[in-house]
This record gives C-alpha cells, structure tokens and sequence, in this order.
C-alpha cells in the first residue's frame, strides 16, 4: 500500500482523543459539566486578557487549548503495558519520562504516552497518563500470588486491536477504513465495566491491601479512570466548581498561584461510587459498588530545565516540612499559605525565569524581525535586545509525580494513605514496557535549540542571498 494513503498518526490521536471524550461524557455525565466550566473560564480568561489571547493565537496554541485532554490508566502486568506501547506508537504516542509513585504510597510505577514534536503536538496533545501496577510492593505473598493468577487470565485487548497494530507495525500505517476500525476496537479496553472478575471476599482482600490494587486486578481491563480538559485558570474553576454542584478536591496540588505559571497544577472532584457485580463461589452474581473514576482538571505552565526544577523541588519540600496537606483538608488554608511563601524565591516574571536559567523558551521573530530582514548578529541575546526576536514560555506536556501521587490518594479515600519503601525501578520499568523511556530535558531543549537557530537562519539567511 502507498505511504500517502495511510491516515497520519497525528489524525488517529485525534479521532480517539474525540471518541474517549464522547466515551467518558456518557458513562461519567459530571465529566460533561466540567467541560462546559473550563470552556466558560477559558472563554473568561481570554476575553480579559487580550495580550494572552494574541500569544497563544501566534505561537499556534490556542486552538489547542480546547481539544486539550490527558487521560490515565492503571495496567497490571508487563505484558499489558508492552501492547500498550504499541498501540499508542500506532497514534504518534511515545513514552516520556519515569514516575515512581511508591514514593507516595501508591503502589505503581508509571510514564506518559504523548506526542514529541512540536508540530504533533499542536496538532493534538492528547496524553496518557500510564501506570503498571507493583506486585512486588504487596508484602501479603499468597495475595501477591493471586492476583497475579487473574490478571495473567485477562486480555484487555480485542483481537482486532491486536491484528489492527500489528498490521499498522507491518505495513507502516492504516488505511481510512483501517483507521477508524482501530480507533473502534482500542476504545474497547478503556471502556467502564460494571461486572468484576473476581469474588466479593477477593475484592476486599485486595482492597484492604490498597484500593488501588482492588481496581486494577479486579476488572476484565484499564476502564479510563480521569480525562482532565486544560483551563487557563485553575483557581477560578476550583472556586467555580460548588456552583456547578460539583465538589472540588481541597486544595489544587503543584505549584502556588502565580503571574507567570510553571510546570503544572491540577485539581479534581471525588471518584464516583458505582455499582458493581462479583461473582460468588457458586456463580451468583453480588451487588456491591466500586470507588475509582473522577474529574480532573488541570492549568499547565512553563517547562522548566534541570535547574528550575531543582529549585521547584527544593521549595515544594521546604514548604511540606511547614505544613503537609491533609487528605481531608483540614489544613488546606495553611499549606496554601505555606506553599506560597516557599515560592517567593522563585522569579515571577518571564524575564526573570529566562535570565535566571530556570525554563525553556520558544524564540520567534518580531514585526520589527520580520521587517528588518537581515542583522549581523548571531548572538540570541543580542537579536533580543535589538528588538528582532522575542520569546514564549513552552508548555510543560508532562507531570508532577508528587501531585499525581496526591491526585489518585484524593480519589481513593481519606484514610487511603499508606506507606510503601520507596523503590524507584526504571530499568525494571523499561525492561517491562520494551523500550526506554524518552528524557523531558532533552525534548523541551531541542525545541528551544531549534527556535533560536531557525530566527538566525532567518535573520542571517538574508544577508548571505544579497
């Protein structure tokens, strides 16, 4: 089959990024009403604040803003997260970074399936959110033993999602009719389902081990259990969220409020309790419910190198050693006072972040650029003081590992937190998932890099054609 006929994978992500959306909105209806609030408060933001609007329109971002979504899944074996990878590869998704979640009592290991490209990644960010569930973090032996038993029983994917990747692997793409078929059959395996596969009595054994473990061995696959819509500010959907009968989270985890916002802030409503069946010994099937989807929304900043995220992780501990935030927010008021005055050394301007060195950065030509056409300079500092070139902050695409962690102990329960030795695996991880796992740093870098040497190219460009 010829290349130009396969649909691009950069068109896959976004029909399935579409159809999970209309998926979830009809199995979560509070997932609809959180979309039509971010879409007020986005609409809010930009009308008041023209300068952000025109940015975003002329650094391609602001249609984004609206198909934004990231979803999450939790997979149990290996073997799972191998074929997820593949499937993912298919729609332009590639594993970037490793999260170890042990570290906040929660028991996986995880990273983030999106696209890399900047191009891919105007054209749709869809990204997932994928954790593999720990086994080896159960210290009950014959319970580790057990579930580890279902979960080698279970196939979460159809076998047409099977042959569909392996053909788009064969072949090098899918056909229009292939294409939508995939999107069709993979929907599939992040479908909700009300019937469990194990017994009332496993299903509290593995709850009491942790609700977490319940909820990925206890289901014939990795119902999606969160899609977040991007919103432009966070604070005010969270104030907004009790008018639309929705009950937020008690404080929004990342970062404090700020001018200039950095890295990620997230925030959510409680999981749902929903009614599930287990089958008994004898083959009856026993009402019982379940505790596992929700809503999240999240206000994305700028990506920050090494050093800035050294200094974000060193202010974030600075101010859990004041106040660490309760499950139950009893103490949300004095962690957010506490959060923000660890912040203060942290610049809040774009230029502060810049000089400083603490996040990446996005070089454009200006009208002045644009008209001049030549410069002798080749130096980006010096195109900038001239008034050639200018700078957008580039978004962070990816996540927090500590507010992931507090996002999935919110949704779990308030008496959810448990401990685990904290034991970060990444070999054990990639040697699991069948490739490694691409560094963020060097993403954000290489688009920045690519910036600043397409407005020299194109200031001096001119000059050589002379």
């Amino acid at each position: 089959m010829k290349e130009n006929s396969f649909v691009s994978a950069d068109d896959i992500r976004s029909a399935f990024s579409a159809a999970m959306s209309v998926m979830y909105r009809e199995e979560v209806p509070a997932y609809g009403t959180l979309m039509e609030l971010v879409a007020k408060v986005n609409d809010d933001t930009l009308a008041a604040d023209p300068k952000l609007k025109e940015r975003l329109d002329a650094t391609d971002s602001l249609d984004r803003i609206s198909e934004e979504r990231h979803g999450a899944i939790r997979l149990g074996t290996p073997a799972e997260l191998a074929m997820m990878r593949r499937v993912f590869a298919v729609m332009g998704m590639y594993p970037v970074g490793y999260y170890d979640l042990s570290t906040a009592g929660v028991p996986v290991h995880s990273t983030a399936f999106r696209p890399v490209g900047d191009a891919a990644l105007k054209r749709n960010p869809f990204r997932v959110f994928t954790s593999l569930l720990r086994l080896d973090l159960i210290a009950d032996e014959t319970l580790r033993a057990e579930a580890e038993v279902i979960l080698a029983a279970r196939q979460i994917f159809t076998a047409g999602a099977v042959e569909l990747t392996e053909k788009a692997e064969r072949d090098g793409g899918l056909d229009k009719v292939d294409a939508e078929r995939f999107v069709s059959e993979v929907l599939e395996t992040f479908r909700w389902h009300d019937k469990a596969n194990v017994s009332p009595d496993m299903y509290k054994r593995l709850h009491d081990a942790h609700r977490l473990i319940a909820d990925v061995v206890s289901f014939k696959g990795p119902h999606i259990n969160h899609l977040t819509p991007r919103t432009l500010d966070i604070d005010k959907v969270q104030a907004l969220m009790p008018e639309y009968a929705i009950a937020p989270k008690a404080v929004v985890e990342g970062p404090p409020t700020r001018k200039c916002p950095i890295l990620l802030r997230q925030t959510s409503f409680k999981a749902l309790e929903e009614p599930v069946s287990f089958k008994d010994a004898d083959g009856t099937w026993k009402e019982g419910s379940h505790t596992a989807r929700f809503g999240e929304i999240e206000q994305r900043g700028i990506a920050l190198t090494p050093k800035g995220r050294a200094l974000y992780d060193e202010l974030l501990d600075a101010s859990r050693k004041i106040v660490r935030p309760a499950a139950d927010g009893s103490n949300a008021r004095e962690y957010e006072a506490a959060l923000a005055g660890a912040f203060e050394p942290f610049p809040d301007t774009w230029a502060g972040i810049r000089e400083a060195g603490l996040g990446y950065f996005s070089y454009s030509l200006t009208e002045k650029g644009r008209k001049a056409g030549v410069s002798s300079k080749h130096d980006i500092e010096a195109l900038i003081a001239a008034g050639l070139v200018q700078f957008d902050a580039i978004v962070y695409e990816d996540f927090l590992p500590v507010s992931a962690a507090g996002i999935f102990q919110s949704n779990l329960g308030d008496g959810a937190q448990q401990d685990f030795v904290a034991s970060p695996n990444q070999k054990r991880f990639e040697a699991d998932l069948g490739a490694t796992v691409l560094n963020e740093f060097d993403h954000y870098a290489g688009i920045e890099q690519a910036s600043i040497e397409s407005c020299i190219q194109a200031l001096t460009g001119a000059i050589a054609a002379e």
